[in-house]
Parts: C-alpha cells; structure tokens; sequence
C-alpha cells in the first residue's frame, strides 16, 4: 500500500500551486523535494527549497520538514528545521497528507508567529521592531532565496 499511498499523495503536492516542482529525492519516494512559494512579504521575492522525509512508520508518524534555503523567520532555525505543530507527535493524525503539511507550512512562513519560536531573537526582532524584522528578511531573501519560478 505504501507507494501507491506515496504517489497518490506526490501527485497532489504537484497539484498544489504553492509548490513547484515537487519530485521524489535520488528516486527515494520516503525523501520529496521541491520548491515552496510564499505569498506576502518579505518572502514572496523568493523561492525555498524544502525537503519533506517520510518515516518507515508513515503515516503512522509525522514526516519531517526541513527548509534547505536560509530563510529569515522566527519559527525556522538555521539547520532549516520548522517549529511545525502540525508534525509534532501530539498533534499528529495519520490521516493528515502530505499536502496538508506544505500548506501549513506555507501558511507559516506567510503569516510568521511570535508564538511558534525556534530563534527567540528574530521573535523578538518582530515583536519589538517589525520594520527592522521586514528589512532584515527582505535582504536574507534576496541573498539566499531561488529565483521564483514563472507562473
């Protein structure tokens, strides 16, 4: 069951217009890249890549994120890995798809949120002096993001 679970679900993330190419990694269908596409600024300039790694237990774990492109952000540390609750083990359901993580995901970096902190300072940087966060965000992504992709 489980490729075909993996192929109906990789299909639908090459669906999803917040991503572009969305691909199993080495041919490893448990390892998909891809990049993401936020929508509002600071991040909307660029594109991110994101690896999502699937566990030999999935779905009855949670996949793990990670962000391979540097990004600016108060939830993502700079080994790339998300404060995500959506993938954490008491929050996880076995019928959540592949999808459902890349858009909240998405969501996240869209909508960055003081409460979901993995670097305390950029948090703060946000709190305390939102247009010194946006400046800073900006310049990391013009510096760090991929290209975004035409339409």
């Amino acid at each position: 069951p489980f490729p075909t679970l993996f192929s109906q679900e990789l299909e639908e993330a090459r669906r999803w217009e917040g991503a572009r190419d969305v691909r199993p990694l080495d041919g490893n269908v448990r390892r998909w890249g891809g990049l993401l596409l936020p929508n509002n600024p600071p991040y909307n300039t660029g594109a991110f890549h994101f690896e999502l790694t699937f566990s030999a237990n999935h779905p009855l774990e949670p996949p793990c994120v990670t962000l391979r492109t540097p990004i600016y952000h108060p939830s993502v540390d700079p080994e790339g890995r998300v404060c995500q609750p959506l993938t954490t083990h008491q929050h996880w359901q076995p019928t959540t798809r592949a999808i459902q993580v890349l858009q909240d995901l998405l969501l996240q970096l869209d909508s960055p949120d003081p409460q979901r902190v993995l670097r305390p300072d950029v948090a703060r940087e946000l709190k305390e002096r939102p247009e010194e966060f946006q400046r800073r965000a900006e310049e990391h992504t013009r510096l760090h993001a991929e290209p975004r992709p035409d339409p």
